[in-house]
Formats: structure tokens, sequence, C-alpha cells
């Protein structure tokens, strides 16, 4: 079976969308049988910077771990800038075009969101190839960017949900992140029966505490003797980072605590400011690292915090750093309700608290940050919960199954068709 997968993220870029393409693809290239080429941009997210030992070329081929990669033509952009950001995710459409011109024909072509014009590519490209299209649903969009406050609802954004909802209707199968995301689309009139949730999970193998020298670590970064909580991803407006930071000021008479933002985002310069502003000493800002990297943050983290903005539509996310916390054996103090506030609940691996409630939050830290035995039995049974639940090589396996079944129904189709 081959695969042609659309995707705007891939490694080296560290993001959600990215890890889960690459970890979902390495596995299934593990059957001999099954030969998986990405179209990807080249990697510049999230700063619209080349990333160092890549060259901006039309189209550029590497092989990563068995996957076959082709590299388009990527016009930069910084996330912050949304028209520039916009002229970068039509550029990617129309360059994942021509770069499926160079790929022999594929079984099945897989796109994923976010963003919603990778989605587009990938159905024109499953008509041009004459082959069945997998909506891999990542996030509800153009919903999620109005939501966020990155465009304001228009004439424009109502033309966007015209395609979106075409677009599932007219894809052959839906890969849908969360069971929210199916309720969702099945009340807009979506077959239930063309949708499967997969949800994120975590690379058990690569993330485990007792792989990282925690205590060299934090005397690398000068914190031997302090408590460490982190928060560990995008720097976005879908965030509410400068909740923590007033978390973090609340509590700077707490002299062995310590607080790690790690990444890079729209909203880093802000925050930033903000800091200096209020004088906040117990705050680092770390910045973008590699994904090897960001593993010595989660290990040396007592605790880790997710925090979205307070939206109902945030309940129907599942922010995927929570899989990575949890297989590091990091308790989370969880900002959101939902699917995720259920899983992290369910696991007994961490609390949840109110969004945007800094008063909640900064109650919540000091509490647990002094009770080292909570601390240690949140963590771990965070990492049973999704060695049960959120292996990233079963799910894996799953989609791949999914992927199978489509491709063998829509050949038998087709020799029906042909022998009638």
């Amino acid at each position: 079976m081959r695969i042609l997968f659309l995707t705007h993220y891939f490694p080296p870029e560290v993001n959600a969308p990215a890890s889960r393409t690459y970890e979902h693809a390495k596995e299934w290239v593990k059957d001999e049988n099954t030969f998986v080429t990405m179209i990807t941009n080249n990697p510049n997210h999230p700063e619209g910077v080349l990333y160092e030992g890549y060259e901006n070329r039309w189209f550029q081929k590497e092989e990563i771990d068995g996957i076959e990669v082709i590299r388009v033509k990527t016009y930069l952009a910084p996330n912050k800038a949304v028209f520039k950001r916009t002229i970068n995710y039509l550029f990617y459409m129309l360059m994942a075009q021509a770069g499926s011109l160079r790929v022999d024909k594929p079984d099945v072509v897989i796109a994923t969101s976010p963003q919603f014009f990778c989605a587009c590519g990938g159905y024109l490209v499953s008509l041009f190839k004459r082959v069945p299209f997998v909506f891999e649903l990542r996030d509800i969009w153009p919903e999620s960017i109005v939501t966020v406050g990155a465009i304001k609802k228009s004439v424009i954004i109502r033309f966007f949900e015209t395609i979106e909802l075409f677009l599932y209707k007219s894809s052959d199968w839906i890969i849908s992140l969360t069971d929210s995301f199916k309720e969702d689309l099945i009340k807009r009139g979506i077959d239930a029966k063309k949708i499967t949730v997969i949800k994120n999970g975590v690379d058990l193998d690569n993330f485990k505490r007792e792989q990282i020298n925690v205590e060299k670590f934090k005397r690398e970064l000068g914190v031997e003797e302090k408590k460490i909580v982190s928060y560990i991803g995008t720097l976005g407006m879908a965030h509410a980072l400068d909740k923590i930071l007033d978390c973090a000021k609340n509590l700077q008479t707490l002299k062995d605590m310590h607080f790690f933002i790690v990444g890079s985002g729209a909203e880093k310069d802000e925050l930033e400011n903000k800091r200096e502003k209020e004088n906040i000493k117990n705050v680092t800002f770390v910045g973008q690292v590699s994904k090897e990297e960001v593993k010595k943050y989660y290990a040396i983290s007592d605790i880790g915090l997710v925090a979205p903005r307070k939206d109902e539509l945030f309940k129907s996310v599942i922010p995927s750093k929570i899989f990575e916390y949890m297989a590091m054996e990091v308790p989370i103090i969880i900002g959101v309700d939902g699917e995720a506030r259920k899983i992290v609940e369910e696991s007994g691996g961490g609390i949840y608290v109110e969004p945007e409630n800094v008063e909640q939050m900064t109650e919540a830290l000091r509490v647990l940050i002094q009770n080292k035995e909570t601390i240690a039995e949140m963590g771990k049974n965070a990492r049973m919960y999704v060695e049960r639940n959120f292996d990233r090589k079963e799910l894996a396996q799953k989609q791949l199954d999914v992927l199978k079944l489509l491709v063998s129904t829509a050949k038998a189709k087709e020799r029906r068709r042909i022998c009638s």
C-alpha cells in the first residue's frame, strides 16, 4: 500500500502535528508492504526562519526513518503574522499539487489539519490521482482561529466554513482526534460510519524519565535546589500564558520554586515584556528547543501546566502535551474542561482548575509543590494510564488498519466496476 501524506509540519519541527505524523508514519513503514511519502514544507515553524541545514529550493527529497519526504518551496512567514501566514498556507496548497506530480500513483491520500488549506490540497490531489481521500481532523478550522482572535467572523470565514463542510462530506474517511470533534461532525450531517476517532498519544519508548540525568541537567541550568514548574509548547494566542506569569508572580515568596516556559510563538515577545515590566524573577523563557532537548525539560519538571484560553471550543480539544507530561511521570495542573480534563482526572495524574482562574491555579501550585509524595504518586499514575490507553505505536497501527480497509474496499469497487 502506497500512502501519500500532505502535512504542513514535519520534523525537525517539533509541534504536535509534526510529531504525530512522523511517529505514525515511522510505524507504518515497518510493514514491509507499506510505503509512505510525505509532501511538506521546508522546516521554519514557528519563527518563519529556515532551519539550519536546509535550502528553500523548489523541490528536494530526503529519507527519514524509511519515510520518503518531499519538501517543497516554502513562503517563509512567522506564526504571528496573520496575513503572511495565510499566504504561506495557500502557497503550500499550490506547491503540494506540484509536488504530487513527482510521486507515483498512491493507493490513498491523507491530509492533516491544521491548517485548513492542507486538507484542500489533499482533496485536490486525490481527485487528480483518482484515489480515496482521508481527512485527519486535528482542529475545527476556521472556528478555532476566530476563537483565539486571529481573525474576526466575516463573509470570508463563512465562505471557508462552506468549503470546510464540503471537505468533510467529500472525504472518503475522516480520522478525528477527539470524540467531541466526531460528535460535532455528526451534528453537521456527516455520516458517523466514515469517522474513526484516533486520539493523540506518546512514544512510550522515547519518553521515559529514567533516560534523563535530571540532577546533571538541573545543575547545568543552575536550578539544582529548585522545584520546577513548566509550560512546554507553543506560545500562541490559544493559550492563557499571561495567567501563568500571574501565578508565578504570586508565588515569588516560595524561593525554592522556579518556572520554565519552553517554546516559541506569536505571544513570546509580549510575555517576555510582561515578565520584565512586572519584575517577575522566578520565570525563565527557554525558547524553541529540539525534541531531544525538550525531554530534559519534561524530566526536570515537578509539575506541568496546561492552560488554554477560556472558551467552549477548547472543551473539545486534547492538548498533545498532556500525554508527554504523563509519560514522563509529571503531574499536571490542567486549566481546560472537557475531554482533556477527563483524561487527567481519570488517570489520577493531575488536578483540574477553572480556565484562566489565577487564584485556583496559584493555590493548586502552592499546595502540590510542597507535597513530594503526592507528586510522585500522581506521576506514577499518569505513566501507567498512558501505557494502558495512549501508546502511540498501538494508535498508529489502528490508523493503518483503517487505511488498509479503505484501500481494499476501494479496489474491490473498482474491480466490480471494470467487470460490470
